[in-house]
């Protein structure tokens, strides 16, 4: 007898053919251009590439802070093009949490650290002591249990950051999603960072999609996804890197390999019994000698 096969997880992300361009016509700007992809519930998925590349754009439609151009995007379920703004609101208080790039945009300034974790569980069906207790855990997770009281406005950049996660994460969200969460955190405190990002997903197994420059995130996280001009060029997956086939069959070559095929060379594609082969063809080859 055929032993079962595991289910796999319920998705909680995905992108199809996503598309978002900027601009006004004459001067459009595409930022994204045909996005694929799909994320597990529980899957730790760090998007990597150079700045410009899309990566913070596709956050940004994750959480339904924009609208596509084109294509679809659903967050546990959910089609986000379907949702008005006060569903999508609700969505992002009670299934998603949110760290933006710059800290300061996550945080209530006038506000004390801890009224700042209370603010944040305003949508939360928890008693007031229970919120408090949960504020004080984060709080001390984080690194900032001696700054209870201080306001937030009054913190250094790196405190901030470590504030806007422990709120991001305050509502234990099913999805989290972070814009470079360790960008202005010593190496200390990037190692607690991550260490809380990923003991949300073992504990309750919030799904993590994370812009990041920082090798330590991405190895972390264990999945990466590589975004280059608009689209997803590449993945990563225990420890290996595959290239990613585009819907219209295009693919990006990693950099390290264009001095084999700088950008602009013809190339003929040719089928092997184990694959395909790209064999780069001079136009000398094909034209001749013109001598």
């Amino acid at each position: 007898m055929t032993a079962p096969q595991p289910r796999a997880a319920p998705v909680a992300v995905r992108c199809d053919n996503l598309v978002h361009v900027y601009g006004t016509p004459g001067s459009e700007v595409a930022a994204l251009r045909g996005v694929d992809l799909t994320v597990r519930q529980g899957e730790m998925v760090a998007l990597l590439g150079p700045s410009g590349a899309g990566k913070t754009t596709l956050l940004w439609h994750l959480a339904g802070l924009l609208r596509p151009t084109a294509g679809r995007v659903e967050v546990n379920g959910h089609r986000l093009a379907e949702l008005g703004g006060s569903a999508l609101t609700r969505l992002r208080l009670q299934e998603v949490g949110l760290l933006l790039q710059n800290p300061a945009r996550n945080l209530l300034p006038y506000q004390t650290d801890t009224g700042n974790l209370l603010f944040a569980q305003a949508p939360a069906r928890r008693s007031g002591s229970a919120k408090r207790k949960r504020a004080t855990a984060l709080l001390e997770e984080v690194g900032l249990a001696r700054l209870a009281h201080h306001r937030a406005g009054r913190l250094s950049g790196g405190e901030q950051q470590r504030l806007a996660l422990a709120i991001a994460l305050v509502n234990e969200p099913r999805l989290l999603l972070a814009d470079e969460p360790t960008t202005q955190l010593d190496l200390a405190s990037a190692a607690a960072v991550i260490e809380l990002i990923r003991g949300a997903n073992a504990r309750g197994g919030t799904t993590v999609v994370a812009v990041t420059h920082d090798p330590a995130v991405a190895s972390a996280l264990g999945r990466t996804i590589t975004i280059r001009d608009g689209r997803v060029g590449a993945e990563g997956r225990a420890g290996q890197e595959y290239v990613v086939v585009g819907r219209d069959g295009t693919l990006q070559l990693p950099p390290e390999l264009f001095d084999l095929l700088p950008p602009g060379s013809l190339a003929r594609a040719v089928r092997q019994d184990e694959g395909i082969l790209l064999r780069r063809v001079s136009t000398d080859d094909i034209d001749g000698d013109p001598r």
